[in-house]
């Protein structure tokens, strides 16, 4: 125990000062209430805060502590954004695995964790160690989180790498990497998805329950790393050996769709939440703008029993970024592979704004519901959106009178 004792001594007198004032920041930032904010459209509830910014990040992450070897307390290992998290619950707490970025542009896993879900969250002392099993892969980033029927908790997430066939130092190929875990602390690192039809995967999600006896994935075929090409929109295949899953047929579930918010490509966001009328998917959608890309989520509901039968599909976007959401690393996005459904029907949606910091949203999965049901289909043409509107504005001015 004296050995100890000294050992830690000797350990605080080469701890340099400036270590306890920037824990102080993070502390207050962990320490901080979030608050409803007073958006309205009565389908989810907005928060002052964002739930992680890359100032959350443990201060030992990021300097080298000891005064002797850093003597400036300079940061030697910085963290540009948190990002793009799976959600889970368990035992009560709410978990993310987020996307980290660090200032070299690589992207790491971890795991923060939180008692309310809207504020509280903290890093783990250590990120997510994968198993280092592709030794072509580069980078790693925006885990889906699945707990599957088969009791297993799988994360699916873009497995990275330079293409060898071109030249041009910013192609890459993208693949859907596929791990397991039971506590997130130790995880197994299977093959990466294959799809026998399409070249590249990206925004892959496992869906929670077997159908047909199989492992049901929802894809979004690629021809590139970026442009999808022939890809017409988010897939959905199945698949008998999760350990080397193979696809061999994908059916197109949510199409890319000319003049609207798919109209550049989409993807599946979070996984998907089984209501009591639907699967409630919410997803995100691309378009090409003179500012660039702009990301947004929609949503639609497909059958309980045929998840790849697209039920309900109302029109327009879900969810968009909003004042100092619009500024960031890539502005104008927000990206959600993240949401928690509760037992009492509680839903908290994890988002992203602008590959820079992690948002919460908060809704019911009846209030989803009415949304998804209720809400028109797109008519996809102006005067036929224009009749929609004023057949609404008739209703209500019958209401007002």
């Amino acid at each position: 125990m004296e050995g100890c004792a000294l050992k830690l001594s000797g350990g605080h007198k080469m701890l340099h000062e400036q270590y306890y004032v920037e824990k102080a920041k993070v502390d207050r930032l962990v320490a901080r209430k979030n608050r409803k904010t007073d958006f309205y459209n009565g389908i989810y509830d907005r928060y002052e805060f964002p739930v992680l910014t890359r100032e959350f990040a443990p201060v030992h992450w990021r300097y080298d502590l000891n005064k002797e070897t850093n003597p400036y307390f300079m940061e030697r290992l910085g963290i540009n954004a948190v990002m793009n998290s799976g959600a889970i619950e368990l035992n009560g707490k709410y978990y993310l695995v987020v996307r980290v970025e660090g200032n070299d542009r690589k992207s790491f896993f971890a795991v923060a964790e939180s008692d309310s879900g809207v504020d509280g969250f903290h890093f783990w002392d250590y990120p997510v160690v994968l198993p280092d099993t592709c030794p072509e892969e580069t980078n790693v980033y925006d885990m889906r989180l699945t707990k599957h029927e088969d009791g297993w908790i799988y994360g699916v997430f873009c497995s990275e790498s330079k293409d060898k066939d071109n030249p041009d130092l910013s192609v890459a190929v993208a693949a859907a990497g596929i791990v397991r875990t039971k506590d997130l602390k130790t995880w197994e690192r299977l093959d990466n998805l294959k799809t026998l039809r399409s070249p590249q995967q990206r925004n892959v999600a496992l869906h929670p329950e077997f159908v047909d006896g199989k492992y049901a994935f929802y894809t979004r075929p690629m021809d590139g790393f970026i442009e999808t090409g022939s890809g017409g929109g988010i897939g959905f295949g199945l698949c008998d050996d999760i350990e080397h899953a193979v696809i061999d047929e994908e059916k197109i579930i949510s199409r890319r769709i000319y003049h609207t918010l798919t109209e550049s490509k989409n993807g599946a966001g979070a996984v998907p939440i089984r209501g009591k009328k639907c699967w409630i998917h919410i997803a995100h959608g691309v378009r090409n703008t003179a500012a660039g890309l702009r990301y947004v989520l929609y949503a639609f509901g497909t059958d309980l029993d045929h998840p790849n039968q697209v039920i309900a599909e109302p029109s327009g976007v879900f969810l968009v970024p909003l004042g100092s959401e619009r500024v960031g690393d890539v502005s104008n996005v927000v990206f959600t592979n993240g949401a928690i459904a509760k037992e009492n029907g509680d839903i908290y949606i994890y988002y992203a704004s602008c590959d820079t910091r992690m948002h919460v949203a908060t809704t019911t999965v009846d209030k989803m519901e009415d949304y998804l049901f209720n809400t028109p289909k797109d008519p996809l043409r102006s005067p036929d959106c224009v009749k929609q509107r004023c057949d609404l504005i008739d209703r209500n001015m019958k209401i007002l009178k």
